[in-house]
């Protein structure tokens, strides 16, 4: 439930900055891309992070290397599959607060939040 609203809210959020949905929830064995995007010529995998406090830090803080690894092997992967591998990509994040009754209070986005060493 609090993923869902994250990504719904996510996803609001991008296409008011121009971005288009081509996919959501892309799962395979290793994992999930959250939303796959276009913005301009580029590919974005977006992460979401969706929590109700700061109390163990922000949402990006759950971007760590490991977390940025198995992105980046989903990605590939997604880019082999759909026919994506000449095509400009990035990583984008997107952090989103709700209260404990649901509602969305912040969305932030934080646009190249890591790179792809091709």
């Amino acid at each position: 439930m609090l993923g869902r609203l994250g990504e719904e809210a996510a996803a609001a959020a991008l296409a008011a900055r121009g971005y288009v949905i081509i996919r959501r929830n892309v799962r395979s064995r290793g994992g999930e891309i959250d939303l796959v995007a276009m913005h301009g010529r580029d590919l974005v995998f977006v992460e979401v992070k969706t929590r109700t406090t700061t109390e163990l830090g922000s949402p990006f803080d759950a971007l760590h290397p490991g977390k940025q690894r198995r992105l980046i092997r989903l990605a590939r992967a997604f880019m082999h599959r759909e026919g994506f591998r000449d095509r400009p990509c990035r990583f984008d994040a997107v952090g989103v607060m709700v209260t404990r009754e649901g509602d969305v209070v912040e969305v932030d986005v934080l646009p190249h939040a890591f790179e792809i060493d091709r």
